[in-house]
């Protein structure tokens, strides 16, 4: 299954969008309003919850800087991976767009999409007001 969010434009360079986003602790302030839950488990990984869903863990998969960064499940119970992609356009804008993909049955998939698609939405929407 995969999902992507749209692909947006971020009045900061590639550089700081990656560092910024390289910085697991930072998650917390892109989060949806409906999170109960944010802890930092170390330098590259976190887990958070959102109201009425299991808790998630994620941790730094890879990492090309200033083009993308994986965070992928600490569990191999949901197997998936959020990968953020940049483009620098110039010295001061650069585009993001977020995938997410794992590997689930149909049923699971039928189940987390909607959830999933809306998460990466506002993950998106507030990259763009940083």
């Amino acid at each position: 299954m995969e999902i992507k969010g749209a692909k947006v434009l971020i009045n900061k360079n590639a550089e700081t969008v990656f560092d910024f986003l390289n910085q697991v602790e930072n998650f917390e302030q892109l989060m949806p309003e409906s999170i109960s839950k944010f802890e930092v488990l170390g330098p590259n990984a976190f887990i958070f919850a959102l109201k009425g869903m299991p808790e998630i863990a994620l941790e730094t998969k890879s990492s090309q800087r200033p083009t993308q960064l994986v965070l992928g499940a600490k569990s191999d119970k949901l197997p998936f991976n959020l990968t953020g992609d940049l483009t620098p356009i110039d010295g001061a804008t650069c585009h993001i767009e977020l995938c997410f993909s794992g590997d689930f049955n149909p049923m699971m998939a039928m189940m987390i999409k909607g959830p999933i698609t809306k998460f990466i939405e506002t993950l998106t929407t507030n990259l763009q007001s940083l």
